[in-house]
């Protein structure tokens, strides 16, 4: 193949990608490369419902400094919502008017969620201050991950449910 014959299949082979996405982003699907969740291809489904305890959610959180932060640091990657975030892929741990305590692991209505561990450093060694607890206020979502690592509510706090995409569905997942 010559130089101009090498540089069509690649201007090709991107343009084929690049359609391949936004359809993919129009569609409502998104790539997860966290292991927040299984790696793979997912959906997000319209919720017509209030989002309730123990669901699967695709959520952009605010465009507040303590996100840039977390995006400087690797914890967040680069997206489509506001701040410039990705969305986030959590489930529902704590609702409006739910008591959250954190201590060696989180606490909410007095029962200890499960996989919930509280770290004083990240994976790097970089000091991380836990969210001090309280009450989730109105409109707002507590976000956790089984993940040890996960960057979720137990470090941001409760996130407002204006940013709720809807439910997070698998379509083609690895779990590692």
């Amino acid at each position: 193949m010559t130089g101009r014959g090498v540089t069509v299949f690649l201007a090709a082979t991107g343009s084929v990608v690049g359609a391949l996405a936004v359809i993919g982003f129009i569609g409502g699907f998104r790539l997860n490369l966290t292991p927040s969740e299984p790696l793979g291809i997912w959906r997000i489904e319209t919720l017509h419902r209030p989002a309730i305890v123990g669901d699967l959610v695709f959520i952009c959180p605010p465009a507040e400094a303590q996100f840039e932060k977390a995006r400087q640091r690797g914890y967040l990657r680069r997206g489509v919502c506001a701040g410039g975030f990705a969305p986030l892929i959590k489930s529902v741990a704590a609702l409006p008017g739910q008591r959250v305590d954190i201590d060696k692991d989180v606490e909410i209505d007095g029962e200890v969620l499960g996989s919930s561990r509280v770290r004083k450093t990240d994976g790097e060694g970089r000091a991380v201050d836990p969210y001090p607890g309280g009450t989730v206020p109105p409109g707002h979502l507590y976000l956790h991950s089984s993940f040890a690592s996960s960057y979720d509510s137990r470090y941001f706090g409760p996130v407002p449910d204006s940013g709720l995409l809807g439910l997070a569905r698998p379509v083609v997942s690895f779990d590692p």
